[in-house]
C-alpha cells in the first residue's frame, strides 16, 4: 500500500503531545529573527550599550502601521506556543509561558537591533510584541487541543495528505513563492542568468504573449503534477489543485497592490498569464488520470523546460518597465524573504519528488 494512502493514526486526545506545534513554533521564531535582523550587518563597535533602547525616549513619530505590524507578527507565535506546551502545561500556565517566551524573543531581537545601522530598537515595539503574544495565547486557550484534531482543516488534511507532512508544507508554501515580482506568472525557479549566462538576442523579436503563455502553462502543469504525487489517490486532486491556484491568484493580487499600489494590483494578470493557466488546467484534468510514473516524468519535463525557458529567454520588457513603480518601503525585508522562498521552493520540491520516486521504486 502506498504510504500516502495509509489510514492516519488515530490520535488520543486530550493527552497527546503536539510535536508539529512545537516545530512550527521554532520555525516561526526563526522567521521572526530573520525578518527582524536582516541583513545582519552588525556593528558591535558603534559605542551604543546593549540596553540603551530601554531608557531611550519613545520615537518622535509613531505610526499605526508600525504598531499593528509589531502586534500582528507575534499573534501566531503566542497562539502556537499554547499548543506546543500541551499537555504538560495547560490553560493559563501555557498562556504565561507563551507570554514569557514572546517577551524574551522580542527582548533579544530589540537588543540585537541596537547594533544594526538600519534598525531602531524601541520599548514601544517590545510592548507591542508582548501584546501580540498575549492575544495569540488568549485566542488559543478557548479552542483547546481538540481544535487541532477535530477541526475541518485537520480532517481535510487527513483526507488529502494522509501522513505526508512534507507535501502539505510544499502545498502551503507555493502561494508565497509567487509573491515576489517575476517576469512570467508562476515562473518558479528564477535564478536570472547566473546559471545559463547572459545572452544577447540582438534584433530577435519574441511574441511576449506566446512566451508567457508557454512558460505559465509549463510551470503550473509541472507544479500541479508534482504536488499531486503527495495527495492521496482518493482525494479530489483536480479540485484541490485548482483551489490552490485560486488562492495563489488572490494572494498575488493582494501583495501586488501593497507593492505597486492598488491601481496596479492586477498588472501581472496578462493575456499570457491567463491563457497559460487555462491551458495548463485543462491539460491537468487529463494528465491526473495517468499513472504515477508517467506523471512524475511529465512533471519533471515541464519544470525543467519551464526553468530553462525562464532563464534563457529575455525578460518581458513590460515587466522591467513596471518595476519602476515598485514601492518596497516597509515591505523591504518581507520582499527579501519572499525572494528566497521563490528561489528555493522548486529545488526543494524536486528533491522531495525524486526522493519519493526512489522510495516507491520496486526493489529487486
Amino acid at each position: 500500500m502506498d504510504q500516502k494512502d495509509q489510514r492516519p493514526y488515530k490520535l488520543v486526545w486530550p493527552l497527546q503531545a503536539m510535536p508539529l506545534a512545537r516545530a512550527m513554533s521554532l520555525s516561526y521564531a526563526l522567521l521572526i529573527v530573520y525578518v527582524s535582523l536582516n541583513p545582519f550587518d552588525f556593528d558591535f563597535r558603534n559605542g551604543i550599550e546593549a540596553w540603551a533602547w530601554v531608557d531611550a525616549p519613545l520615537p518622535r513619530f509613531i505610526t499605526l502601521f508600525d504598531v499593528s505590524i509589531n502586534i500582528l507578527a507575534y499573534i501566531p507565535f503566542g497562539f502556537l506556543l499554547v499548543f506546543a506546551a500541551y499537555p504538560r502545561w495547560r490553560n493559563f500556565v501555557a498562556l504565561s509561558m507563551a507570554l514569557s517566551l514572546s517577551a524574551l524573543l522580542a527582548l533579544s531581537v530589540e537588543t540585537l537591533q541596537t547594533w544594526l545601522p538600519t534598525r531602531i530598537p524601541s520599548l514601544m515595539d517590545w510592548w507591542a510584541n508582548i501584546f501580540g503574544g498575549l492575544l495569540g495565547g488568549l485566542l488559543a486557550i478557548p479552542l483547546g487541543p481538540q481544535w487541532l484534531s477535530g477541526s475541518v482543516i485537520r480532517r481535510r488534511f487527513d483526507q488529502w495528505f494522509g501522513l505526508n507532512w512534507a507535501a502539505c508544507a510544499l502545498f502551503l508554501l507555493f502561494p508565497w513563492s509567487q509573491i515576489y515580482p517575476q517576469s512570467s506568472w508562476l515562473g518558479t525557479g528564477v535564478w536570472g542568468h547566473a546559471i545559463f549566462g547572459s545572452i544577447d538576442w540582438g534584433t530577435i523579436v519574441i511574441n511576449q504573449v506566446v512566451q508567457e503563455t508557454v512558460i505559465t502553462a509549463l510551470c503550473w502543469l509541472g507544479v500541479a503534477l508534482l504536488l499531486s504525487s503527495g495527495l492521496r489517490t482518493k482525494a479530489p486532486q483536480w479540485r484541490i489543485l485548482m483551489g490552490l491556484l485560486c488562492l495563489t491568484v488572490v494572494m498575488k493580487t493582494f501583495f501586488t497592490a501593497l507593492q505597486f499600489g492598488g491601481d496596479f494590483s492586477l498588472i501581472w494578470l496578462t493575456a499570457g498569464a491567463l491563457w497559460g493557466m487555462v491551458l495548463a488546467s485543462l491539460l491537468l484534468w487529463r494528465t491526473l488520470q495517468l499513472n504515477q510514473k508517467t506523471r512524475f516524468n511529465l512533471a519533471l519535463l515541464c519544470l525543467v523546460s519551464g526553468t530553462i525557458a525562464i532563464n534563457i529567454l529575455p525578460d518581458n520588457p513590460y515587466f522591467i518597465l513596471n518595476l519602476r513603480h515598485w514601492h518596497q518601503g516597509r515591505l523591504l525585508h518581507f520582499n527579501e524573504l519572499m525572494r528566497w522562498v521563490s528561489v528555493v521552493w522548486l529545488p526543494i520540491a524536486l528533491v522531495w519528488m525524486i526522493y519519493n520516486a526512489l522510495q516507491l521504486k520496486p526493489k529487486h
